[in-house]
């Protein structure tokens, strides 16, 4: 996912409410009205119906039969499907682009690290997010596959929101000793063993949604 200066009215403000759905700012279930928005945002409708339909492709807006429109609900089942896809998805990127890393590429990804742990104690949960997802992209890219890339970012905005659920619990750790492993992993040379600690952190993070972040009693 770019998170560059939108080049267009309309994504900035994809950008805009995708960053509030995501931060929660949003909640799950909130109406969301075409004028109201574009009131806020100071732009005409037309961009912001744009935006709306753009967000239900990345399914963080549900559009109803009836035409309204809500925040999308996170559920335990779909948090946990969208990891499986997600998993699918990055895990093979990681593994067709390791190969193909340079010392460039690494040292972008200790960059991304460092930008992501900032970023989480400075309370940034979105910078952290954008930072965590480049240092994957980095990889993903590396593989000459930017279908696939594009395939990740339709669903990677969804998995930054139960990241940003989460924001008080270990799953961010999660990441942060996972990329850590992973850059000492590559230094050492060892890129099959890099891919291997990937898919762990998927593991690990689906069994954390799964027994913490959701209250299923």
């Amino acid at each position: 996912m770019t998170y560059a200066v939108p080049p267009t009215r309309t994504a900035a403000v994809v950008r805009q409410l995708r960053n509030e759905i995501i931060s929660g700012e949003l909640p799950p279930g909130t109406l969301v009205k075409d004028a109201e928005l574009a009131a806020r945002l100071g732009v005409s409708i037309t961009p912001v119906r744009e935006a709306i339909a753009q967000l239900s492709v990345e399914g963080l807006i549900d559009i109803a039969p009836n035409r309204t429109r809500h925040v999308t609900k996170v559920t335990q089942k779909n948090a946990l499907e969208l990891i499986d896809v997600m998993n699918v998805l990055a895990c093979a990127g990681f593994e067709w682009g390791v190969e193909n890393l340079t010392e460039t590429h690494i040292d972008l990804m200790r960059q991304r690290q460092k930008e992501f742990v900032e970023g989480l104690r400075a309370g940034n949960t979105l910078a952290a997010g954008a930072a965590g997802a480049d240092f994957s992209t980095i990889v993903i890219l590396a593989s000459g596959n930017r279908e696939l890339q594009s395939m990740v970012d339709l669903v990677v905005a969804r998995t930054l929101r139960i990241l940003a659920m989460g924001a008080e619990s270990e799953l961010w750790t999660t990441w942060i000793r996972g990329h850590d492993a992973i850059l000492e992993l590559l230094e050492a040379g060892d890129r099959r063993g890099a891919v291997e600690r990937y898919r762990q952190i998927y593991v690990e993070y689906r069994a954390q949604v799964e027994s913490h972040l959701f209250d299923v009693g």
